[in-house]
């Protein structure tokens, strides 16, 4: 999904200066290596947050799951497997919901390209996009910027 350019402002602020630390409350930054290794730190954080932000285990789980996958494609697409590369994120506690900002600095993602195949073509892999659209509420990939990727992701309470 391409955003218009009225999300695009509203989202400028989202090109954080990571040198200098900006806490806020119901918001938590991490940056680590592209190292699949390390994409356990963001799952347990992603549990955690959407704990208190009032989901059932279920959706935790599926929301890390589908965060741990765009860090996956995030490593395998625009980094090509290089296990030193930044990703940021920027997590947001909502009202009612957490959205999941991703910064990569890559390859720039063909939006064109970015699709779920069909799921009666049964083969391993291909399934990541798919998974991530069906578990969050908003998917906007942004690739606009001078350098790199944007990745927006929120999941709403359905209570």
């Amino acid at each position: 999904m391409q955003m218009d350019s009225s999300k695009k402002q509203s989202r400028e602020s989202v090109a954080w200066d990571w040198q200098t630390p900006d806490p806020r409350p119901n918001q938590v930054d991490l940056a680590i290596p592209s190292d699949p290794r390390l994409l356990r730190i963001v799952r347990l954080t992603i549990m955690h947050l959407t704990e208190l932000a009032g989901f059932v285990e279920e959706e935790r789980k599926s929301v890390a799951l589908a965060v741990d996958e765009a860090c996956s494609n995030i490593i395998k697409h625009a980094y090509h497997g290089a296990t030193d590369r930044p990703i940021l994120i920027r997590f947001q506690l909502l009202d009612r919901g957490l959205r999941v900002l991703l910064r990569d600095y890559g390859r720039k993602a063909d939006l064109s390209k970015i699709k779920s195949r069909e799921l009666d073509d049964i083969r391993p892999g291909g399934l990541g996009v798919h998974l991530i659209r069906s578990v969050m509420d908003v998917v906007e990939y942004d690739n606009s910027l001078e350098d790199g990727n944007l990745l927006t992701l929120e999941k709403y309470l359905r209570r």
